[in-house]
Formats: C-alpha cells, sequence, structure tokens
C-alpha cells in the first residue's frame, strides 16, 4: 500500500509540475507577444514621428540612454529634446532585425536586447520594461551605436579627441 501511495504522490508531482511549466511557457510567450508589440510600435510610432504615442510608451519614471556619452535623460528631458524632431517630422526610424526577451522570476519585469536596421546602419537597442496597470512601459531605454572589430582602431582615433576631454571633464567631477 505505501508502495502505491509513494507513486501515485510522485506521479502527481511530475505531471503538477509540467503543467506549471507548460504556464510559464505559456504565459512567456504570450507576453513575449505583448512586449514584442510595445517595442515595434515605439519604433513605427517614432517614424511616423507620432510623439504623444511614442512617449506613451515609456514609464512615467524611465531613461532614455542615447548614442552620444553625454545622453542620458528622464521623460521629461527625453521629451523636450525630441519634440523639435517630432514637430519637423524628422525623427528617426529604426526596423527591428532580432530581438532577444527575457523575464524576471516574478513576471513584472522584462529585459530585452535588439539588433536594428537604422540610417545609422546597424544599432543596438537594449532596455528594461515594466508591467505597469497591466500595460508593459519601457522603463530604460539604451540605444548603442555598433563599431565592427574591423574598424574599432579608425572609429577611435576618430572620436578620441572629442571623448578624451570628455574623460578629462568627468575625472574632475567624479
Amino acid at each position: 500500500m505505501k508502495k502505491i501511495i509513494s507513486l501515485f504522490i510522485l506521479t502527481f508531482l511530475i505531471f503538477s509540475g509540467s503543467i506549471s511549466a507548460q504556464k510559464k511557457g505559456f504565459y512567456e510567450n504570450v507576453q513575449k507577444k505583448n512586449i514584442n508589440k510595445l517595442l515595434d510600435d515605439f519604433n513605427t510610432f517614432a517614424g511616423n514621428a507620432d510623439f504623444d504615442k511614442y512617449f506613451d510608451c515609456f514609464a512615467e519614471e524611465s531613461t532614455f540612454i542615447g548614442t552620444d556619452a553625454t545622453e542620458v535623460w528622464n521623460k521629461k528631458e527625453f521629451k523636450e529634446w525630441a519634440k523639435p524632431f517630432f514637430d519637423k517630422k524628422t525623427t528617426w526610424n529604426f526596423k527591428s532585425l532580432k530581438r532577444n526577451i527575457y523575464f524576471s522570476k516574478d513576471g513584472n519585469y522584462a529585459w530585452f536586447d535588439e539588433i536594428l536596421d537604422t540610417q545609422m546602419k546597424i544599432c543596438r537597442g537594449s532596455g528594461v520594461v515594466e508591467k505597469i496597470g497591466g500595460k508593459w512601459k519601457v522603463k530604460q531605454y539604451v540605444l548603442s551605436v555598433t563599431v565592427p572589430n574591423e574598424v574599432v582602431d579608425e572609429v577611435t582615433k576618430i572620436k578620441a579627441p572629442i571623448e578624451d576631454a570628455l574623460i578629462q571633464k568627468l575625472k574632475i567631477t567624479k
């Protein structure tokens, strides 16, 4: 009798574990679709110069980090910087070529990285999204210009005079 009960408990534990894994997989697949839509819309709204919809993708407390080392803005600052580009319809048009999405254990946060086709050629977008009021919002977005290894020495020489001055300034203010 003990063997039958033990077998029953073991079977139950294995079965319930696989159901839990299936639920988690289903949840992540649904949420990945939602996050992919958010990020695709985010890029489309920028390309269409739709200021309100673009900035609605951001959480109220969020950060945008641009390609220049000095570009670290909260939402309000980024809106102020970007407004003239949206007003003139001279915004950026990014298309995701490849995207990875990962989730926190509690499912309320996700982080992503993506390869983008842009006017600057290949860039990398990465960031964190948070589920707020049932909707995913961008908490942090980081845009980086990629540099192929074959030309990194040339690029370094070009940017050295500009960034050497910034390095010295940052060392002083540290």
